[in-house]
């Protein structure tokens, strides 16, 4: 993977490369983001720009041994560890990264790096309820790993997806080398939810934050990967909202049930609070709960983005709005009992529903107490 496969994200790539080339490499970094702005993609490219012995212009040969063999998810020196898990699973028996590590170049090779942890969880066969954790027992062998001399490169490198999935065993065990680890050993985590990771860890790593790709760029990707008409390009582009995984969703069509489904719950759930049907809001959670781990979090994100429209709408701003059709409809009649008052209130509920989730709570506790909180602020303006 090389930082001209990454749409977007010029700053950040510069920045990333000219502290390699000044010598400045922290040996833990922790990148947060969400995974369709790149974060994975550029902290796999980070890693084969560290090891890459030709590298020249701000990036990677791409052509080297080293190159082909990240490319190819199978450097000795450059490991990976990703939440697993399987159905079957018999008592006491450990399911490790590298078991899955097939599975793994698979998705890597056909999303060319960008991929969710629901695409991830859905190519493991989880279901609907299951999720992959890191566990104890992969921290042993991070620790195992790390251990030997490296093979070919100057650097170990490990890469953790998706840390906030590690159990409180297995991110404790990992401290001790994080504050004091071997010499020329790289920590690069990569995360969706950074605050979900316990302080220590934190504390102990150089933050990169990755934020949303230009609309520009991802209208250029639209074009780019089919879509001739400039104006709906446009328009898919400022709907991805900087996410290239959205954007491909909206090419495909894959998103337009779910959004729809999305809209719906959530007109539902605004008319039933605003009239206090209490038993109502009971049923509409048994709903919600119904949907996956990624549908729920659809509908919260999506959640944000009307309310947030509707507050636009409310404060004079909806010149500048992203909404037409049946969104803009609502929206509009919506926003008088959007104001100061509650939007943050209402915002703050979807970003504690959006953590509890994440963490595997039971959505239908997190969505019982997600409407009843709404009800109470949404018809008092």
């Amino acid at each position: 993977m090389r930082f001209a496969d990454i749409a977007g994200q010029e700053e950040l790539k510069r920045h990333l490369t000219g502290s390699v080339d000044r010598g400045r490499i922290s040996h833990a970094q922790l990148f947060s983001g969400e995974a369709g702005y790149g974060t994975l993609p550029l902290a796999v490219a980070y890693a084969q720009y560290v090891c890459c012995p030709n590298r020249a212009g701000g990036d990677s040969c791409g052509v080297c041994p080293s190159c082909r063999q990240i490319e190819d998810m199978a450097h000795p020196d450059v490991h990976m560890v990703f939440p697993v898990n399987k159905r079957d699973k018999k008592a006491g028996e450990a399911v490790l990264s590298d078991s899955c590590l097939g599975k793994w170049r698979e998705l890597w090779h056909e999303s060319g790096g960008y991929f969710s942890p629901q695409q991830w969880f859905d190519r493991l066969d989880l279901g609907k309820t299951m999720k992959g954790l890191i566990t104890a027992k992969e921290s042993d062998e991070i620790i195992r790993k790390l251990s030997f001399k490296s093979f070919s490169s100057e650097y170990k490198i490990m890469i953790i997806w998706l840390p906030e999935l590690m159990n409180g065993d297995a991110a404790n065990k990992i401290l001790k080398i994080l504050e004091e680890p071997w010499d020329k050993t790289l920590f690069l985590l990569v995360a969706e939810r950074a605050d979900l990771l316990l302080p220590t860890i934190i504390s102990r790593t150089q933050q990169v934050t990755v934020g949303r790709i230009a609309t520009e760029r991802l209208e250029r990707a639209a074009v780019e990967g089919g879509i001739a008409d400039v104006a709906a390009a446009h328009n898919m582009a400022r709907l991805a909202g900087g996410d290239l995984l959205e954007l491909r969703n909206l090419m495909r069509g894959e998103t337009d049930a779910l959004r729809r489904e999305c809209f719906e719950l959530f007109c539902r759930l605004m008319r039933l609070s605003y009239n206090d049907k209490h038993l109502d809001l009971m049923s509409w959670a048994d709903d919600v709960s119904e949907l996956t781990r990624e549908g729920q979090r659809a509908f919260l994100n999506n959640a944000a983005r009307l309310l947030r429209e509707s507050y636009m709408i409310h404060a004079g701003a909806a010149s500048i709005s992203y909404l037409w059709g049946e969104e803009a409809e609502f929206c509009r009649k919506f926003a008088p009992y959007i104001g100061n008052s509650n939007i943050e209130f209402l915002v703050g509920e979807i970003e504690r529903a959006l953590a509890q989730i994440t963490q595997n709570g039971s959505p239908r506790i997190v969505f019982t107490h997600f409407a009843l909180a709404v009800s109470k602020t949404i018809n008092r303006l």
